[in-house]
C-alpha cells in the first residue's frame, strides 16, 4: 500500500498518534515498552493531579498515546471493548488498533507474543468474496491481542498493493444525511 497519496483537500501524511485511556500507567508502559517493545517517547505530568500523559513509538512516525485519570470511570466490557476474535463494539468507540508490521514477521510477532504469556489469535487472512487481483484474494494478513485494558490490538501486514477496484461499495446509512 502506498504510504503517501495525494488526495484532494487535506494532505495527510499518516497517523500522528491515538490517544487511549488506560487503568494503570505502570502496567501499560509494561505492556507495550517491555513486552511490544515500543520506545517510551514523552511523559506529562498533568496539572493538579488529573493523571499522566505517555507517548509510545509505533514507528512510521505514528504514536500510541496514554492518558491514565486517577478518577476515570471503570471500562464496560462487552460495549467498549470488542472480543479477541472480533465483533461489534458500541457507536463511538474504538474496534481495535492495528499497527502495521512486515508479512515476513507475522509468525515471528505471533510466537513472541504466546511466549510473552498474550493470548493471542491464529494468523487471520482477510479475503475479498473474489479475486481483484490475481488468484489470492487475501489482502491483508493479521493476528489479534488485548492489551491489559482490554484494549484489542492487531498486527497487520499487507498482502498486495491495493487497487481502485478495491473501492468498489457505496456506504450505508440508518441515520439522516449529513454531520
Amino acid at each position: 500500500m502506498d504510504s503517501h497519496r495525494d488526495t484532494p483537500g487535506f494532505r495527510f501524511r499518516g497517523v500522528n498518534h491515538i490517544a487511549l485511556v488506560c487503568r494503570d500507567m505502570a502496567r501499560t508502559v509494561a505492556f507495550y515498552r517491555d513486552a511490544l517493545g515500543m520506545p517510551l517517547v514523552k511523559t506529562l505530568e498533568l496539572p493538579d493531579g488529573k493523571g499522566q500523559h505517555f507517548f509510545f513509538d509505533a514507528g512510521g512516525g505514528a504514536s500510541i498515546a496514554f492518558f491514565w485519570f486517577p478518577a476515570a470511570p471503570e471500562a464496560q466490557p462487552g460495549v467498549v471493548q470488542a472480543p479477541l476474535g472480533g465483533g461489534p463494539s458500541a457507536h463511538g468507540s474504538m474496534n481495535h488498533l492495528a499497527l502495521d508490521v512486515a508479512p515476513e514477521d507475522l509468525t515471528d510477532y505471533r510466537d513472541r507474543l504466546i511466549a510473552a504469556g498474550i493470548d493471542v489469535t491464529d494468523v487471520v487472512a482477510h479475503r475479498d468474496p473474489a479475486p481483484l487481483v490475481g488468484d489470492d484474494p487475501t489482502f491483508i494478513r493479521s493476528i489479534y491481542f488485548h492489551d491489559p485494558d482490554g484494549i484489542r490490538l492487531e498486527f497487520a501486514a499487507w498482502a498486495r498493493d491495493l487497487t481502485p477496484l478495491d473501492v468498489s461499495h457505496a456506504p450505508r446509512s440508518t441515520a439522516p444525511q449529513g454531520f
